[in-house]
């Protein structure tokens, strides 16, 4: 692809205030740098994204939740539900995410070939429609779904979630619905417990949720063999409109909050997959959100090599590089 693929963040998610907590502003901070310092960010455009209003988060949470996020924030802060740090500033920080996650959907859908990458914390996928937890407030991924469905008039829509956790919260936003496919590979067992295989719908959703568990320790290979043999024919079956990732890298080797030994190379490739997938069905577009990644360098890496897996560009220096090697050996 010759396009770049769009950065959607902001300083101000930095208003989300949770000291010590794993899911902290250096996660982001960390990412920011790396991608200035390694020329990934300096080659495309960087969005500053718009703060979601509450109908937009209505999309997905009753009002009564957003406004009881709300209050909490105004009193100074606390907790939102388990695990689920709130300060004054964070209920502005959770509305730029899902702003961020919609404004990611707007612009992809604006030109064919179009992707974009929303940087933002918290992340969403633990979030259900009546319940902040698991670090997350409101569900963004999910409210960029509905947004692309309900409002941009996309008939499908497909969500990867590569995060070690399994997204309990996108799960349970679409349970019941046949618009959206969500597949889910994640380590088993983890947190929040929930993503067996036999969790596949209800109603008209039935067969429209796919989730592979995996044991600690599964690494890029596993990961493959699920994308291929797993979620390319649920994907080809769906025909998605769009695609959306739940882009977490606490799956990486290394992460502090699981076991598993994806490498940064591991995401890359899955991306091109995500890629591939969505030029054959959707018109190159896709959308990933960030959702979890605890290391901030580990993290770092794992999204530059990521980004540049949607810009097409990083099959091409690994093949340039093979073809390199060929050479040396010939020249030998």
């Amino acid at each position: 692809m010759e396009s770049k693929t769009a950065l959607i963040t902001s300083s101000r998610f930095a208003l989300h205030e949770t000291g010590s907590h794993p899911e902290n502003q250096q996660r982001l901070e960390v990412v920011t740098q790396m991608l200035q310092l390694s020329g990934t960010w300096s080659v495309r455009p960087i969005l500053e994204p718009d703060v979601a209003t509450i109908d937009d988060i209505a999309l997905v949470h009753p009002i009564e939740h957003i406004r009881a996020v709300e209050r909490v924030a105004n009193d100074g802060g606390g907790l939102a539900g388990p695990e689920t740090v709130v300060s004054t500033g964070s209920f502005l920080a959770a509305s730029l995410a899902a702003g961020a996650a919609i404004q990611a959907v707007d612009w992809t859908l604006a030109e064919s070939g179009r992707r974009a990458f929303a940087l933002v914390r918290p992340p969403g996928h633990h979030a259900e429609p009546s319940h902040s937890m698991g670090f997350c407030i409101f569900n963004n991924v999910a409210i960029a779904a509905r947004h692309a469905i309900s409002r941009r008039g996309l008939e499908r829509v497909a969500i990867i979630d590569w995060d070690v956790h399994h997204g309990n919260g996108t799960q349970a936003a679409f349970y019941d619905s046949n618009q959206v496919l969500y597949c889910s590979v994640h380590q088993w067992p983890l947190y929040p417990g929930t993503g067996w295989h036999n969790e596949t719908g209800t109603g008209a959703g039935d067969g429209y949720t796919v989730n592979v568990p995996l044991p600690a320790e599964s690494g890029d290979e596993d990961y493959f063999e699920v994308f291929d043999r797993v979620f390319q024919p649920a994907i080809d079956g769906f025909r998605p409109d769009l695609i959306l990732v739940s882009a977490g890298f606490d799956a990486r080797s290394g992460d502090p909050l699981a076991m598993m030994a994806v490498t940064d190379d591991g995401f890359a490739r899955l991306a091109e997959r995500v890629g591939r997938w969505s030029e054959e069905w959707c018109q190159g577009r896709v959308v990933a959100v960030l959702e979890g990644g605890y290391d901030p360098m580990g993290l770092a890496t794992s999204v530059i090599a990521t980004i540049r897996a949607l810009d097409g560009t990083s099959a091409d220096v690994r093949h340039a590089a093979r073809d390199e090697e060929r050479g040396e050996g010939e020249r030998a």
